[in-house]
């Protein structure tokens, strides 16, 4: 039986925000986040966090999700104190034990959380770094044999002390039931005049429980957010850590020091990158597939060979194979764009299916529209589809030619093969296979003059 216990109380004063500290985005979402999506994979049978400063914020964040437990604290009298709001919330039982994390150090990989529990072999763990600076961090004591005899936090420590170079990261693991009798022995004399739940270490050695010790695969995954300096330091740590492991699985990133990843990005083989992409969401590259620079690519799905050029948006869309977007091109939520189909610069698709090998190259907005094969949008066409209130669809089938700065008031439709001259502004149907056009006749007035600017 597993209980994961998250502290998440604390004021972030460093940050100088109104918002609470473990709300602040890495990646792409709360810090907290990315703590719960790590403690989720160990399969723990109950979830505690600790909460705070802005604790109403906190849980409004995270409302929904059933298989959290809120225990609050107030007044922050250290994190012993914090711990000990948990207790009513934690499962005991032969072989329980108590995982506890905090929601500002937001990159501990599960890999290394269940390396810990594994070093705990029934007793208590604790995971440890060796730092050349340990300045201000909790000093690991050990015995002549290499055993943990406790923790002593910098403010604390003597001067032999401080020379320890192993450091305490404030994650550990422990029996539920010991954990529980050790929280209500802690004392707070301190130099902070805080319950220390690192005081938990010496009790478990002292009633015979041996304390081990693991460390994590990666410096960064123990970095915690105090100010935004550190956020945006983590913030690269962790975009270099994604782009190092797309780099593995055969993905050219033109400079992996200008990515950014806040979600989850899937590629094939030979997918290139350029620079300044953002990818957000849950994002689908197939095979062969380019990324021009600075594009924004959220919740989508690219088919294989398609290439998406330079400033492209594109949200919640779907391009199949071989097609071509961009550059400048805005796919918004719901657009479908068919098999080696073109998407030019400045134009914009919502809600509409672009069919095989039809294109939209210059200038063009298409919204609510079922557009076939082979047809043609030329520059400047807009499909009318609101008109205050309600939305309507505009339907253009296959091999149709709609001439430049043509306006389609929907509902209407567009036969097969159908043409539009330039300038037409379409209220009704189009018939198939005819040419439709709604110009006024041209005229030149003859004594017209151009004004000129008064003396």
């Amino acid at each position: 039986m597993l209980n994961i216990v998250i502290l998440a109380a604390g004021l972030g004063k460093r940050m100088q925000s109104n918002l609470p500290k473990v709300l602040h985005p890495l990646a792409g979402k709360p810090m907290l986040s990315h703590v719960l999506d790590n403690a989720r994979k160990l399969g723990p049978d109950r979830i505690v966090v600790v909460v705070g400063h802005g604790a109403d914020q906190v849980k409004q964040a995270f409302a929904g999700q059933g298989d959290i437990q809120f225990a609050l604290q107030s007044p922050q009298q250290g994190t012993g104190h914090a711990v000990q709001q948990a207790v009513p919330l934690l499962l005991d039982g032969a072989g329980s034990a108590t995982l506890v994390l905090y929601g500002d150090v937001p990159l501990v990989q599960a890999e290394t959380l269940q390396g810990l529990l594994d070093a705990r072999a029934g007793g208590t763990a604790v995971l440890t770094e060796n730092l050349s600076d340990p300045t201000g961090y909790g000093r690991i004591v050990r015995d002549g044999t290499g055993q943990v005899l406790r923790i002593v936090e910098h403010k604390d420590a003597s001067e032999d002390e401080r020379a320890i170079k192993e450091v305490n990261t404030g994650i550990l693991a422990a029996p539920t039931g010991q954990l529980i009798d050790w929280l209500s022995r802690i004392d707070n004399d301190n130099a902070q005049g805080e319950y220390y739940l690192t005081d938990i270490i010496g009790l478990s050695v002292g009633d015979g429980l041996p304390v081990h010790a693991a460390q994590p695969s990666a410096s960064w995954e123990t970095l915690g957010v105090n100010s935004r300096i550190q956020q945006a330091q983590l913030e690269r740590d962790w975009q270099a850590e994604q782009a190092r492991r797309l780099l593995e699985q055969g993905v050219t990133l033109a400079d992996p020091a200008r990515f950014d990843l806040r979600g989850e990005l899937i590629c094939g083989r030979d997918v290139f990158i350029d620079v300044g992409c953002v990818f957000e969401g849950r994002v689908e590259l197939a095979d062969g597939v380019r990324i021009g620079p600075h594009c924004v690519i959220k919740d989508a799905v690219i088919g294989q060979g398609s290439h998406v050029d330079a400033f492209s948006h594109v949200q919640q869309a779907q391009v199949a194979d071989e097609a071509r977007i961009g550059p400048y091109a805005r796919l918004r939520p719901g657009a479908d764009i068919g098999p080696q189909a073109h998407v030019g610069n400045f134009v914009e698709i919502k809600k509409s299916r672009l069919g095989r090998g039809s294109k939209a190259n210059h200038l063009a907005y298409i919204g609510d529209a079922q557009v076939g094969e082979r047809v043609n949008i030329g520059a400047g066409t807009i499909t009318c589809n609101y008109d205050g209130v309600n939305k309507f669809q505009t339907i253009i089938e296959d091999d149709a030619f709609i001439g430049s700065d043509s306006q389609l008031v929907a509902p209407v439709r567009v036969g097969r093969g159908a043409t539009l001259g330039a300038g037409t502004t379409l209220t009704k149907d189009a018939p198939a296979d005819k040419l439709t056009l709604s110009r006024p006749g041209q005229k030149t007035v003859e004594s017209w003059k151009r004004p000129s600017k008064k003396a």
